[in-house]
């Protein structure tokens, strides 16, 4: 079992290492010319109930038959930005406005509100995505988070505009980088591991 996590790990590290020399010294990269579909932003409070029904929302629209094309390249766009940043499994890259994963969570977030919000013209869809939405209204004033903005929470976002994690700030967040030294311990079980399997092969 401490195998296989590491693996899973190894090849999640070898991602990161790929898309870090992709980002260079940017953190935004354009797909082509700029013929993108615009995204409104999303407030810091909207991002964090947003992102604990992300999930629901992906599944509901991944599921909805009477869609059109901008629809799909919007819900495309957060799927993509979503793996980008690293699938939201950074510590704080919601929560935190100082991590270097919480500018791509806006715009994957806030691709996911604009799916969630197409969703209640479609018949099919409606009646689920309004109460998604009303949860997360809800949610909000429970929690106090209608009026929580942060740096990022007036920031357009477009489907031809790819936003990458800030990587060379990492070293300068505690949670990213204590999780990325988690990351290079799992590296070093899944060397332990490899010997272990060669020797038991070689005898």
């Amino acid at each position: 079992m401490i195998c296989r996590r590491s693996i899973f790990f190894l090849v999640v590290y070898a991602v990161l290492q790929l898309w870090s020399v992709v980002a260079g010294a940017h953190q935004r990269s354009s797909s082509g010319p700029h013929t993108g579909i615009a995204v409104a932003e999303i407030s810091h409070g909207e991002m964090i109930m947003i992102a604990e029904y992300r999930d629901r929302i992906i599944d509901l629209a991944a599921r909805a038959t009477d869609t059109n094309e901008p629809f799909r390249r919007v819900l495309n766009y957060a799927q993509i930005q979503h793996a980008y940043c690293l699938w939201g499994k950074m510590p704080g890259g919601v929560t935190d406005e100082a991590s270097p994963f919480n500018e791509c969570s806006h715009a994957y977030l806030a691709a996911t509100k604009a799916v969630l919000l197409s969703m209640r013209s479609m018949a099919g869809e409606a009646v689920e995505a309004e109460s998604i939405v009303s949860a997360i209204d809800a949610g909000m004033v429970l929690r106090g988070l209608a009026l929580i903005t942060c740096q990022f929470s007036g920031e357009a976002f477009s489907t031809a505009d790819v936003v990458r994690p800030a990587w060379r700030d990492i070293p300068r967040h505690p949670a990213s980088m204590a999780a990325l030294t988690a990351l290079a311990a799992m590296i070093l079980a899944v060397v332990y591991c490899g010997r272990r399997l060669l020797q038991r092969i070689a005898t």
